[in-house]
C-alpha cells in the first residue's frame, strides 16, 4: 500500500501538534512531535544545570539522553531516560528556554538525524518549524499552519489552565511574539514556509475543519 509523509510547520501555538495527531490517527500513520523532542532535551539540560554555551558539555549530555515518543489511545507520551515527562515539558520554564536550545547546531543535528531516520519508513506525520524545509523537504504533503497571536495565546492559556498557571492572555501574547521573533531570526533552520507548502490560517477554523482539509490533500496524493 502506498504511503506518504506529511510535514506540518508553523509558529508556536498554531495547533500543529493537535492537528498532526488527528491527521495521523485518521490515516493510520505514525505521529512524530519534533517539538516534544526539543522540549525533552531542554528539560534534561535544566535538570542537569547544563550551560548551553558549553558545546562540549551539551554533546556529552545529549549522547547520554534517550528520548522516546510513545503513541497511545490517550495521545502521545514523551519519555526522557525512561521517565514520563509528557506534562513537565510543557512548563513555562521549558517553553522560555526551548527557543534558545533549538538553535544549537549540536542539538539539531542529533534530533534531525533521528527524525529523518524515522521518515524513511514513510507513513509519517511530523510537525515542527523546519520539517518541510530542512527535515523532510521531499514530503508529499506540506502545510504551514498559523493563526493570529491572540488566538494562539488563548489556546495556550487553556492548555496551561490545567497546570494552574497565573499567566494572563496578554503575558502569553508577549511570550509568543518573543518566540516568533526568535524562531524567524535564528541563523540555523529558521521558521519559514516552504515554497510548495499550503498556507492555512486556522484563526477562524475549527480543529475538525483544518484536519479534514489536510486529509483531503493527503487522499489526493495517495490516489495519484
Amino acid at each position: 500500500m502506498k504511503k506518504i509523509n506529511v510535514a506540518i510547520d508553523g509558529p508556536a501555538g498554531a495547533g500543529k501538534s493537535t492537528i498532526a495527531r488527528l491527521v495521523a490517527k485518521e490515516l493510520g500513520y505514525i505521529y512524530v512531535d519534533t517539538g516534544a523532542m526539543y522540549r525533552a532535551i531542554t528539560l534534561n539540560f535544566i535538570r542537569r544545570n547544563v550551560d548551553i554555551t558549553d558545546s562540549k558539555e551539551m554533546v556529552r549530555v545529549i549522547r547520554e539522553t534517550d528520548i522516546k515518543l510513545i503513541p497511545t489511545m490517550n495521545g502521545q507520551y514523551v519519555y526522557l531516560n525512561d521517565e514520563d515527562v509528557t506534562t513537565e515539558i510543557r512548563s513555562m520554564k521549558v517553553t522560555e528556554l526551548v527557543a534558545r536550545t533549538s538553535t544549537i547546531s549540536e542539538i539539531r543535528k542529533f534530533l534531525v538525524h533521528l527524525q529523518q531516520k524515522t521518515a524513511k519508513l514513510k507513513g509519517i506525520v511530523m510537525d515542527g518549524r523546519d520539517i518541510g524545509t530542512q527535515v523532510i523537504p521531499d514530503a508529499e504533503v506540506k502545510i504551514f499552519l498559523t493563526a493570529s497571536v491572540r488566538v494562539r495565546a488563548q489556546r495556550r492559556f487553556l492548555e496551561l489552565k490545567e497546570m494552574e498557571t497565573s499567566l494572563t492572555i496578554e503575558e502569553l501574547m508577549e511570550s509568543i511574539e518573543r518566540r516568533d521573533r526568535q524562531d524567524i531570526d535564528r541563523s540555523i533552520s529558521p521558521l519559514t514556509k516552504a515554497d510548495d507548502a499550503l498556507l492555512i490560517d486556522s484563526s477562524d477554523m475549527t480543529t475538525e475543519q483544518v484536519t479534514q482539509m489536510i486529509i483531503r490533500l493527503c487522499r489526493a496524493q495517495l490516489e495519484e
